[in-house]
């Protein structure tokens, strides 16, 4: 039987449906269709963002090759897409490798990356798609995989695929792996990513949050500390809410437990009517989707648990640096606010952090970049979403 690429009951039009492909929705002329297509690897490590970036793309190849299986080679968390999406069918995780799977503390075992290389051989891959960056590590490490055809993105010193993309830095991450699927053409299906919640997961969560007319859920962290917003505004943001009968819940890892903390305390402080609930590193990954959905609102930084809060349908309103919006914003405003740091050079050396990547070395200072935004605008955001009518 075909795969079902998404749990959606619609049917998604295959390329010969009777549409001429000049008026389907591409984000770019797309290529050549493969043949006898049964089994696909999606390379995709990195956080649950980064995961949920690659989902539209893996959506749109199970799509376009309904007969395919989907394999998604990632780290752990993406243990989280498990019965909340059509595709992936199966997930198989990483080894610790350079560039690929790198986490903190861990070392690479040169064998174990071979062994695990030889496995997935085995499999028979007949398309890799690599989802994973500029390709200086993720396209060797695709090529190895032994599939007949591999696609993905590179920078000029990076191992050409059979069909590649140049790997340019500034361009929404979902719309770069749609136009990787799009090597070979498989249309997109969704724009944004989404992900399915229980019932029971749902109800779960309001259990966690406890009855009030408006629940919220806040997330300070962030990966890297300069897309984090200073936790007293946060904390500013969250007491006034409280005082308008809102219920805050803050969420964070066992690493952000001092910053849930400041938080909570900053909100009392500020004149919290009720001190918010603190989760952090209390709550089991596995449940966060559940509690998100279960909440009216997400109030973020550009964090994992942001784009998650997203993806089960929940409003947003985030704090962004401006570049990392161009690559990981919400595409709609209905539900998703966004204020934006406009701040381009490094507070400290005065470095322009608007060349990324390969371009130009990372200065060593960790100040946050997006200080400059206002408390009062993300309130605004945060009562306009309250109050808009369910959708």
């Amino acid at each position: 039987m075909p795969h079902d690429p998404r749990p959606a009951p619609e049917t998604i039009p295959s390329a010969e449906a009777a549409e001429p492909a000049e008026r389907r929705p591409m984000v770019a002329p797309p290529g050549e269709r493969l043949a006898d297509v049964r089994k696909i690897a999606v390379l995709r490590g990195g956080g649950i963002g980064d995961l949920l970036f690659a989902l539209p793309a893996i959506t749109a190849l199970a799509a376009a090759y309904p007969d395919a299986e989907v394999t998604l080679l990632g780290a752990p968390a993406a243990r989280l897409l498990d019965g909340r999406t059509g595709a992936p069918h199966r997930i198989v995780e990483l080894p610790v490798a350079p560039g690929v799977h790198e986490p903190r503390g861990a070392e690479s075992d040169p064998a174990a990356v071979e062994r695990f290389l030889a496995e997935q051989r085995a499999e028979g891959y007949d398309l890799v798609a690599q989802m994973h960056g500029g390709g200086r590590f993720s396209n060797p490490f695709a090529a190895a995989l032994g599939a007949r055809c591999t696609i993905g993105t590179r920078t000029d010193d990076a191992l050409a695929l059979d069909r590649s993309l140049p790997y340019v830095y500034f361009q929404h991450e979902v719309m770069r792996w749609l136009e990787v699927a799009g090597l070979v053409g498989a249309p997109p299906v969704d724009l944004e990513p989404r992900l399915l919640v229980t019932a029971d997961e749902r109800a779960r969560g309001r259990e966690r949050l406890g009855a009030a007319p408006r629940t919220v859920v806040v997330h300070p962290g962030a990966t890297d500390p300069r897309r984090r917003w200073p936790v007293e505004r946060f904390a500013a943001v969250a007491a006034e809410l409280t005082r308008a009968g809102a219920r805050v819940a803050v969420i964070g890892d066992d690493s952000e437990r001092a910053l849930a903390d400041a938080f909570a305390a900053g909100a009392v402080a500020a004149g919290a009517a009720v001190e918010p609930l603190n989760l952090a590193g209390e709550l089991p990954f596995a449940e966060l989707p559940g509690l998100l959905a279960a909440a009216d609102l997400c109030i973020a930084n550009d964090s994992g648990p942001r784009h998650l809060a997203q993806a089960v349908g929940t409003a947003t309103a985030s704090v962004f640096w401006c570049g990392n919006l161009l690559n990981a914003g919400p595409l709609g405003r209905g539900r998703h606010r966004a204020q934006l740091s406009w701040t381009t050079h490094c507070p400290v050396c005065g470095r322009n952090s608007t060349q990324v990547g390969w371009t130009a070395p990372r200065c060593e200072h960790d100040l946050s970049f997006v200080t400059d935004v206002d408390a009062e605008a993300v309130l605004a955001d945060a009562r306009a979403l309250l109050e808009a009518p369910a959708r």
